[in-house]
């Protein structure tokens, strides 16, 4: 039997007491295997994204930030990275598309400009067989008048990604 020595009465073996006990608790649960406490994964399509669950012109949003981010790094970096957020935010059929456009114009697709943005904003719109449409407002110039173009924005609610872009 452990004994306790210097302890004076009743309170202080309750203290004690539960020290041990909560040693005693603290070793068990350190004891737990890891895997037993790990998160599961949950059970659904939004796990392939992890923005999925978000709305879709916030995917629109982050796809902008980072791709005029990107397109501004004048950098063969920038240049890779915008390819990368293309391939990761783009359907197949969407990047086909923009390169068509692009020979044609001249310009950059997903922009539709030549030149890149000072900012944008992402507005939500509707949602209708298994698509919702956001509208992208880019800012050209700044001061009391500043220039913009609006963009209209198709993203593919079963998989996150957006699936058209349009004037």
């Amino acid at each position: 039997m452990l004994q306790l020595r210097n302890t004076q009465g009743p309170h202080s073996r309750r203290r004690i007491g539960r020290t041990l006990l909560a040693s005693a608790l603290l070793t068990a649960v350190a004891a737990v295997p890891a895997a037993a406490a790990a998160p599961q994964a949950p059970e659904t399509t939004a796990s392939v994204r992890g923005d999925l669950g978000s709305p879709a012109y916030q995917q629109v949003a982050h796809f902008y930030g980072a791709y005029i981010d990107a397109v501004s790094a004048s950098t063969e970096d920038g240049g890779r990275l915008a390819t990368s957020l293309r391939t990761f935010y783009l359907t197949p059929r969407l990047r086909s598309e923009l390169n068509t456009w692009e020979r044609r114009n001249h310009a950059d697709g997903v922009l539709r400009a030549q030149n890149t943005p000072l900012a944008f904003r992402v507005t939500a719109g509707d949602s209708a067989a298994g698509h919702t449409w956001s509208t992208v407002r880019l800012t050209w110039s700044g001061g009391k008048h500043p220039t913009y173009s609006y963009l209209t924005v198709r993203s593919d609610l079963r998989t996150g990604k957006i699936s058209g872009i349009g004037d």
